[in-house]
């Protein structure tokens, strides 16, 4: 983690008094929530200010989530989130000539509903972290000053995720396909761990590993 603060607070100062944007992304499971928690913390122990933000404020309501069908691999990869949202009410704002003005969510998708959270002022040398699935989609790759990928493999993940939120254990449970296929589709789509600044080993939470991102061969890259 030290490293990942200290390659953050470099890019801070090369950033023209303006924020940092962090994205930690990594399938369902890979234990995003935790490590930007972590992130933000160790931040804040060094004097910066953070700003926290997951992509599970910025859902699309169930009938846009759900339009292909609640089974659908590609709904879930292509219709779960609003990204313009995501754009416009945080990443815009703090990015290059950005007002700094933002809100934190849009939208609430337990209760199926929008919300009006209040729109907020980042100082100049704040940092933003952001965690979520499917972060180095093209609408958003981007607009990362730092990206991190967590690599963990399915079987982990599920293994976390049955203990968390009581889904089948096995990836390749029917009940599950949604999810392994739509993360699929993405990282085949998108090469998160190709994209990614950082791609972070975190199959052990409690000894992530660093390591180098892989090239990225899709055709046209």
């Amino acid at each position: 983690m030290r490293h990942v603060v200290g390659v953050v607070r470099r890019i801070g100062e090369r950033g023209g008094g303006r924020p940092v944007r962090v994205g930690v992304d990594g399938v369902d499971g890979a234990g995003k929530t935790w490590f930007a928690d972590a992130l933000a913390d160790a931040l804040r122990a060094a004097d910066v200010p953070v700003v926290r933000v997951s992509v599970d404020g910025f859902h699309h309501p169930a009938r846009e989530r759900y339009r292909r069908g609640r089974t659908s691999p590609e709904g879930f990869f292509l219709d779960s989130y609003d990204y313009a949202a995501l754009r416009r009410e945080v990443l815009v704002p703090l990015g290059p000539g950005g007002g700094r003005r933002y809100r934190t969510a849009v939208f609430d998708h337990r209760s199926d509903e929008r919300v009006d959270t209040p729109q907020r002022v980042a100082p100049d040398d704040a940092v933003l972290v952001v965690d979520g699935i499917f972060l180095h989609r093209d609408e958003l790759a981007d607009q990362w000053d730092l990206s991190l990928f967590l690599d963990v493999p399915f079987a982990e993940t599920f293994r976390r995720m049955a203990v968390r939120d009581g889904c089948p254990p096995d990836p390749q449970d029917a009940r599950n396909r949604r999810y392994v296929e739509g993360q699929r589709l993405y990282l085949s789509t998108c090469a998160p761990a190709q994209r990614a600044t950082l791609v972070v080993d975190n199959t052990d939470p409690t000894a992530p590993a660093l390591r180098p991102p892989l090239p990225d061969a899709r055709p046209g890259r």
